[in-house]
């Protein structure tokens, strides 16, 4: 009992699953490619040309849109893992589905933060209930929901269930947020999706490093959340054991 307490090779709480592994594998070599990354990334954004019309706010270009992209893929990193937990009920997706969720969010915070500058510079005011603008402040409600239901849930399978259906539903909302301005109709102040070539000369490398660096970003973060989350179920293994224990 003393080795299973202890998190001996007997203890279910030392045990660690493959996501966990991976995650505690990728973190040191994620944090060094995201601080080269992010050095060359700054370099191609100072070099970067101003535009003549929005002046120097317009290199928010390089940072809005790419935490868009982060945000995305966190929201259907959660919608992957919650998939996979029910389909396989195994409780590492769900805790990588509730992992991603919280990067996702902490991207769409930054993203919905970011954006408000770039709008008071360009039209004049900080908001506007744009479709766009609109559909993205309800996407990072609804996961924001998604962590206050975890959060308030006594955990379990059926919260799991529940959370994992929750996050693929959710997801929906993603592409009705890429395409709210062809919905619009162009009736919208945001300008077009960028498509190939949009970009003025100059541009396509900053707001290419941009991207990928927040992809970097978020696969960080996502390796120490998991790592956080990893923490917690080997503590409370143990905590588990220590009561059985201390009951025989």
């Amino acid at each position: 009992m003393a080795n299973r307490a202890a998190g001996g090779p007997d203890d279910p709480a030392a045990e660690r699953s493959g996501i966990d592994r991976l995650a505690a594998a990728c973190r040191v070599p994620a944090g060094i490619t995201l601080v080269v990354a992010t050095g060359i990334y700054l370099t191609l954004v100072w070099q970067a040309p101003i535009d003549s019309v929005q002046g120097i706010v317009q290199k928010i270009l390089y940072v809005h849109p790419p935490l868009a992209f982060g945000a995305y893929l966190g929201f259907i990193g959660t919608a992957v893992g919650g998939f996979l937990y029910l389909w396989k009920g195994d409780e590492q997706f769900d805790r990588f589905a509730l992992s991603s969720a919280e990067v996702g969010v902490l991207l769409c915070t930054l993203m919905l933060i970011t954006g408000p500058i770039w709008a008071k510079a360009t039209w004049g005011r900080w908001w506007s209930w744009d479709l766009r603008l609109t559909v993205t402040l309800i996407l990072w409600f609804i996961y924001l929901a998604y962590l206050l239901l975890r959060s308030f849930s006594e955990g379990g399978s059926r919260a799991a269930r529940f959370s994992s259906v929750y996050g693929i539903v959710g997801v929906l909302a993603i592409p009705l947020n890429y395409f709210a301005i062809e919905l619009a109709g162009g009736r919208t102040l945001h300008p077009e999706n960028l498509e190939r070539g949009s970009l003025g000369e100059g541009m396509g490398w900053p707001f290419a490093m941009g991207a990928l660096t927040t992809l970097i970003a978020y696969g960080y973060l996502l390796a120490g959340r998991l790592e956080v989350e990893d923490l917690r179920r080997r503590v409370a293994g143990r905590a588990a054991a220590l009561e059985g224990a201390v009951g025989d």
